[in-house]
């Protein structure tokens, strides 16, 4: 049951679960995605009964903006680990 949910979610264009399907599929094939966003599925089913709040869509640039602002982070620790100060003007949200 929780693969036909999964089925549905990632034919939903502009949605989080879709662009993680998307993510996934080119590495693992369709079978696997479809059981890795079923798990997303459940674990954010788990938290929304155990916190009784609503379902927030993140949005399908969601995992995009969040590599990059990894990405940033990462250079950012590297450059001060050489001895360079970094001064951030505009933080990326």
């Amino acid at each position: 049951m929780l693969v036909q949910f999964a089925w549905a979610a990632t034919r939903t264009k502009g949605t989080y679960l879709r662009a993680k399907y998307d993510s996934l599929v080119i590495r693992r094939g369709k079978k696997r995605a479809l059981i890795a966003v079923g798990h997303k599925i459940l674990i954010a089913t788990y938290f929304i009964l155990k916190n009784k709040v609503e379902y927030q869509e993140l949005g399908y640039d969601y995992l995009q903006n969040l590599k990059k602002d990894k990405k940033i982070n990462r250079h950012i620790k590297i450059l001060k680990e050489l001895g360079i100060e970094v001064e951030i003007k505009n933080k990326v949200a």
